[in-house]
């Protein structure tokens, strides 16, 4: 059995919160960086240098990945509970600060996807002023660099940015608007979280999610997309078992 580590675990070099829902989102009311990485973006840690520095350099990262939370309580004995995005995001949005109009710049990925997830924010009684929304454009896989964002977050200064992408590029955003603002928002990267919600992706009750069975429910859902996705995942198993807590580190 791992030593006592307090409410966090340091898996692949980066601590791992594994408290509740309700604690995460409470300690992240004081600004940071929140990150929740999946098991096919954490599978390249070891060769996606700005990825890792991504994750490193968060406030808070969660354990959403079913995966590496079994893997790692079956290596090391250990018993860490899996806390999703799914999770936090219904947890975040019933904080009082949260559902008050202008509070929040959501970041989505294209418009398609923000109509869908307005609405459904719009049906839970989560008003978004017009300007609160931002779409992402395509981002490098290099260098982040997106002054209009800022300047957009600058001028309206929310007290919370929610970015919906895609795992591996809202963490390094993040990161970007970490370092580039002049004030501490609280900033969460929740991914396809509110797309399991709003119906912008198939919908995943939240039985199936505290059963670990959301990527089941993407995979038959759009089998070509997600199926190599996460069959390519396993790759996270050979990492676990070579570092465990250790940072991975580039080969050669």
């Amino acid at each position: 059995m791992p030593s006592a580590e307090g409410d966090q675990r340091t898996i692949l070099g980066i601590p791992f919160f594994i408290g509740t829902a309700a604690q995460a989102v409470e300690r992240m009311k004081g600004g940071g960086l929140l990150v929740v990485p999946a098991a096919p973006a954490l599978k390249d840690l070891e060769t996606k240098a700005s990825y890792r520095e991504a994750l490193i350099n968060a406030d808070m990262a969660i354990a959403d990945s079913a995966y590496m939370v079994m893997v790692w309580n079956w290596l090391q004995h250990d018993s860490i509970r899996r806390l999703s995005g799914l999770e936090y995001l219904c947890e975040l949005l019933k904080q009082p600060e949260v559902r008050q109009s202008g509070n929040v710049l959501w970041i989505m990925a294209s418009a398609q996807s923000a109509e869908r997830n307005l609405a459904w924010l719009g049906e839970q009684g989560i008003g978004v002023p017009e300007g609160y929304v931002y779409l992402a454009p395509m981002y490098s896989e290099q260098e982040i660099y997106d002054p209009e964002l800022l300047e957009r977050i600058e001028r309206i200064r929310p007290k919370h940015i929610i970015l919906t992408l895609g795992g591996g590029t809202q963490e390094r955003v993040g990161l970007y608007l970490k370092r580039n603002l002049n004030y501490r928002p609280s900033i969460h990267c929740i991914g396809a979280a509110i797309a399991f919600l709003s119906g912008d992706q198939v919908r995943i009750p939240m039985w199936a999610d505290r059963s670990y069975l959301g990527w089941l429910y993407r995979s038959i859902s759009e089998p070509r997309r997600y199926m190599p996705r996460y069959w390519n995942a396993r790759k996270l198993l050979y990492l676990l078992i070579r570092y465990r807590e250790r940072l991975p580190v580039p080969p050669g």
